[in-house]
């Protein structure tokens, strides 16, 4: 394979227009094709058929920012047509979907990614590096709260129509918080949930208590995903035994969660004072994540590198906590 990658982009939304940004800025790619039904015939990279991407013999890559309910269907078309993919969230929409995609990954051996973008903050990544260090000791328990208020037009909106979307704010929104919780503590194997629609009225849920446990580490966890919140929340929290690491805020482009201040603090003393010796606060001002995912992408296929963090497996894994979701009756 040539070193420079020739990538089509199928989508041309919010999303697809921040890839693109961020991909004609890297050296190693040659933006070819561009699909989105909104934006035929708008210049010449935009073709008229996405039939155009999926078949093109000289794309090699192809970056997915679709609908939900588009995401599956388009990642085995791609990988067939011997593609790597990196595909938005949700990876599907179903585990049978997901299984799916798995048996194509397998099969056309092509690299397959995921966005789940949050994995790649700078603050999350400072996260990782503590907790790794073995400084604070073992994860205890952590809770994660991310809610959000939607917009008048949400019922035009594809979103709240599960058909397309999938669900409500679990796999549009939670799905972030549910797979930092799943990166820091470990593969969950019980999962209690409650979900609601007290305020939509339709069958998407719009609030999801969720309790999580790893068994094997003996970590519990709490979610709280919602779209009534009224205002943007971004809230997770790690409890070790000589310290914790607190994130509040996330910077994102429409700035509204406000600031990313990530607080840390070890060596307390003894219980039940709550006294530290040490406590450190960092703001991050900058959003690098979608560029920080895209380059350990390209990386992967042209360094032949295994993709460790966002793969499939990270994703059928979330997939399947979701499903326990869902599957509740409560």
């Amino acid at each position: 394979m040539s070193k420079k990658l020739i990538v089509g982009i199928i989508g041309f939304g919010k999303i697809g227009k921040l890839r693109y940004k961020i991909l004609n800025k890297n050296k190693n790619i040659e933006i070819n094709k561009i699909f989105d039904p909104k934006f035929n015939n708008k210049g010449s990279l935009f073709c008229l058929n996405v039939s155009d991407i999926i078949n093109s013999k000289v794309i090699n890559t192809v970056f997915i920012c679709t609908p939900n309910y588009l995401n599956a269907e388009l990642t085995c078309l791609n990988l067939k047509n011997k593609k790597n993919v990196f595909c938005e969230k949700p990876p599907a929409i179903s585990l049978k979907e997901m299984n799916k995609i798995i048996l194509y990954e397998k099969k056309y051996k092509k690299k397959l990614m995921y966005g789940f973008n949050h994995r790649h903050h700078q603050s999350i990544i400072k996260m990782r590096e503590l907790i790794n260090s073995k400084k604070f000791g073992k994860v205890l328990w952590a809770r994660g709260r991310y809610g959000k208020s939607v917009s008048k037009d949400f019922y035009q909106n594809w979103r709240s129509n599960i058909k397309y979307s999938g669900g409500g704010i679990l796999i549009d929104q939670g799905i972030h918080m549910l797979d930092l919780l799943d990166y820091f503590c470990g593969r969950f194997d019980i999962v209690q949930s409650m979900k609601s629609s007290s305020y939509w009225y339709k069958k998407i849920e719009d609030n999801v208590f969720i309790n999580l446990k790893n068994s094997k580490k003996n970590i519990l966890c709490s979610m709280h995903s919602t779209m009534t919140q009224w205002r943007h929340l971004f809230s997770l929290e790690i409890f070790l035994q000589k310290g914790y690491i607190v994130l509040n805020g996330l910077k994102t482009s429409s700035n509204s969660y406000g600031k990313e201040v990530l607080t840390y603090a070890i060596n307390r003393s003894k219980p039940p004072e709550a006294s530290w010796s040490k406590q450190k606060h960092i703001t991050f001002k900058s959003d690098l994540s979608f560029k920080n995912e895209i380059d350990i992408f390209v990386d992967s296929i042209i360094k032949k590198n295994k993709i460790k963090s966002g793969n499939s497996k990270d994703a059928l894994n979330i997939l399947k906590l979701i499903d326990k979701v869902y599957s509740s009756k409560i």
